[in-house]
């Protein structure tokens, strides 16, 4: 049976396609038997796709990809700008996205979309199936 597969979600300017995101991402990876991914790749999808939306006024993708045992999740935008860690405290609900990827994410990076056409932020999780 072939465990490679790929889906991308594109997504209007909209704080509510976040939700969307999380719920197709979950229908996705219990479809394709996964289900212990679920719960930290809602929370990264959950942060990549708010910073999308947070940071630019265009439309935003949604890319979810399994290849052997590593799953990737990733979300374009169309604003070009490198995303950045900034410092991070206890009481702030925002600037914990890059954060929270260096926490669960076993590896994340990000590419230039085309030059100024906007970027791609992406992490990957192990899909192995790990003992209980």
């Amino acid at each position: 049976m072939r465990t490679d597969w790929e889906y991308t979600l594109y997504i209007p300017h909209d704080p509510r396609a976040v939700a969307i995101g999380r719920r197709t991402l979950r229908d996705i990876l219990t479809t394709h038997t996964l289900p212990t991914l679920i719960e930290p790749a809602e929370l990264l999808a959950s942060e990549l796709l708010t910073n999308s939306l947070r940071h630019t006024t265009g439309p935003a993708a949604l890319k979810l990809r399994q290849s052997g045992a590593s799953f990737r999740v990733g979300a374009w935008d169309t604003d070009p700008t490198p995303p950045t860690v900034t410092p991070h405290t206890d009481t702030s609900t925002s600037g914990r996205g890059l954060h929270l990827l260096n926490a669960y994410a076993d590896d994340w990076g990000w590419f230039a979309v085309n030059g100024t056409r906007g970027k791609y932020v992406w992490c990957e999780l192990d899909a192995r199936s790990k003992p209980d």
